[in-house]
């Protein structure tokens, strides 16, 4: 993998991003509430859209947020789109939805995440 790690420090409003292919690394934890959405993820789609190019094997991307706004919304999927596109190579990618074991909020965000993308998606509670 040519291009280098992706890390933005978690923030009382944005989320901690561990973006690291040479140690299969993908994690998008915390709180997600940017000022502007699309500004806050556009290093993140931008450095998934270079690496869907050339995927690690496996890939399993790990979402643990605590809460997200409607922007980010509809940035977490384009992410999914992006991440998509590894499906069309040999590799395998996954989603892992991480969430409170009592936050039916959060539950319900991954369960309509999963709904809409063509991707393996895991729901996990901790």
């Amino acid at each position: 993998m040519m291009f280098e790690k992706l890390y933005i420090k978690q923030t009382d409003d944005l989320p901690g991003v561990i973006l690291d292919a040479k140690n299969n690394i993908f994690n998008i934890f915390g709180r997600v509430l940017p000022e502007d959405g699309n500004k806050f993820f556009k290093p993140i789609i931008s450095w998934v859209s270079e690496y869907v190019k050339n995927p690690n094997p496996e890939t399993e991307f790990c979402l643990r947020l605590d809460y997200y706004n409607s922007s980010t919304a509809r940035m977490l999927i384009k992410t999914i789109v992006e991440l998509e596109k590894i499906q069309e190579t040999s590799n395998k990618v996954k989603i892992i939805w991480e969430y409170g074991e009592d936050d039916e909020v959060m539950e319900e965000r991954g369960e309509e995440l999963k709904s809409i993308s063509y991707l393996p998606f895991e729901l996990r509670a901790f």
